[in-house]
């Protein structure tokens, strides 16, 4: 079996076979070209991983080689032959994109020790491409299914959005679906390759919004025992999704205004700017206009952030979808608890249709989640569909759901009477009760929909 497919580009033929030779007997699929052009031509049947490129050649240098072979095949590992007088220029190509360099006259093991660490790092980069791929179709617009007009407008409106680099606002109830369209927003953009940071704003203490927006060095405070990023150097270059934006302080917000004017900021503790290329993607359920006139959002902030808006619809609004939802999220929740479970009835479905759905898809996926694991048969009923019950009723042992069936029902049990009481401690107050779970907000509230607490 061959452990890499390679190219060797030399203008001296018998270079071209002692590398070949070499590289051959360890095991590689060899070919190779005379210069560039040959090399080019060639690579594309061939399909390499590395490429080994002499630097002086005629018609066309090592590295113009090189850059061109990186625009055919954008994973492949280049590395450049060189005279042990190149080896400035050789560290020049490095700077430019090139893996490494190989000196002249050769040493055989120097040879394989370099070619066996770009085999590695092309099969590290066709995973990381793999995995790209493989994030892209998991949360790209496809994702976002609905087959009514207005599910289709948004799925329009999301490419549209992604192919330009402006700050989107996505406006939306709780459980509409904002954190998947800003995935998606990123996945089908060109900096879908690059990170992408979710903050959760109801989640950050107000004294602590400013580390954690944009980081702090070593001695800035007392516990500052180290140097930390903040959210937003860790997105550069990619995107920075602020969820539930509404939430974040007045103090917080003219902070966020000068890194959205300005492109940079300062960690705590430091006086040297930070300079960042970030493409921001803001949510929330709350009327930011109401908020601007009620003095609890900075005008000027709206405004950078109103850039593009997305406006997510309830539920209710497109109810034609329910259908397509509920099965989606049963086939879902049948691989993920390994149920029998493969149909909803015509009557559950009536059901669905005709609930209010304050909690939006959301809550539709708990409901599908819930029934799924305690449905008696493998087809979804309207009494599989009914809230569970306020008071919180220990669970009895059914031998016909079984032993899987209770456990479950102990783990409702326990972690809806340790909500409620966090909810009384708390006064109903659902930020403060989420902290002290240390759990997010949006979490704390999927629980409660999952639980039938009110």
């Amino acid at each position: 079996m061959d452990k890499g497919k390679i190219i060797v580009i030399d203008d001296e033929e018998k270079i071209r076979d002692i590398l070949a030779m070499i590289l051959r007997d360890d095991g590689y699929e060899i070919i190779t070209a005379k210069d560039g052009i040959e090399g080019i031509a060639q690579a594309k049947s061939f399909s390499p991983q590395v490429a080994i490129v002499d630097l002086q050649m005629p018609r066309m240098d090592g590295i113009e080689t090189c850059a061109r072979l990186k625009e055919i095949f954008p994973e492949i590992v280049t590395l450049i032959l060189t005279a042990h007088g190149s080896i400035p220029s050789a560290v020049q190509a490095i700077k430019q994109g090139v893996y490494d360099y190989i000196s002249k006259p050769y040493d055989n093991d120097r040879i394989l020790t370099v070619v066996k660490n770009a085999i590695d790092v092309s099969h590290m980069r066709q995973e990381i491409q793999s995995l790209h791929l493989k994030l892209r179709k998991e949360y790209g617009v496809d994702r976002i299914i609905g087959n009514s007009e207005i599910m289709r407008n948004i799925r329009t409106q999301i490419r549209e959005f992604a192919q330009t680099d402006a700050t989107v606002l996505i406006d939306g109830e709780s459980g509409t679906g904002k954190e998947l369209a800003a995935r998606a927003i990123h996945y089908e953009s060109s900096r879908r390759n690059r990170p992408l940071v979710i903050v959760d704003c109801t989640a950050i203490p107000s004294t602590l919004v400013e580390s954690e927006f944009f980081g702090y060095e070593k001695g800035a405070f007392t516990d500052a025992r180290e140097r930390r990023i903040g959210k937003f150097e860790e997105a550069n270059t990619g995107t920075i999704f602020l969820d539930e934006i509404s939430e974040l302080p007045l103090a917080a917000q003219s902070k966020l205004l000068r890194v959205l004017q300005e492109r940079e900021f300062n960690r705590i503790g430091d006086t040297t700017p930070v300079r960042i290329d970030v493409r921001v993607i803001a949510a929330t359920n709350k009327h930011l206009e109401e908020q601007v006139r009620d003095g609890k959002f900075r005008e000027d902030l709206f405004y950078r952030l109103n850039v593009l808006r997305i406006q997510l619809p309830p539920l209710r609004a497109h109810r034609e979808d329910i259908p397509l939802y509920a099965r989606y999220f049963l086939e879902q929740c049948r691989e993920r608890f390994k149920k029998t479970v493969d149909t909803i009835s015509d009557e559950a479905i009536a059901v669905l249709m005709n609930r209010e759905w304050n909690g939006n898809i959301r809550e539709l996926e708990n409901i599908i989640q819930r029934a799924t694991i305690h449905a008696c048969s493998p087809c979804i009923e309207p009494g599989d569909l009914e809230e569970p019950q306020r008071q919180n009723v220990q669970p009895v042992y059914n031998s016909e759901k079984g032993l899987e069936a209770y456990i479950h029902q102990w783990t409702d049990y326990i972690a809806r009477q340790i909500i409620t009481q966090a909810l009384q401690e708390t006064n109903g107050n659902r930020t403060l009760a989420a902290n002290k779970l240390k759990i997010s907000r949006k979490t704390l509230f999927n629980k409660m929909q999952q639980y039938g607490i009110p």
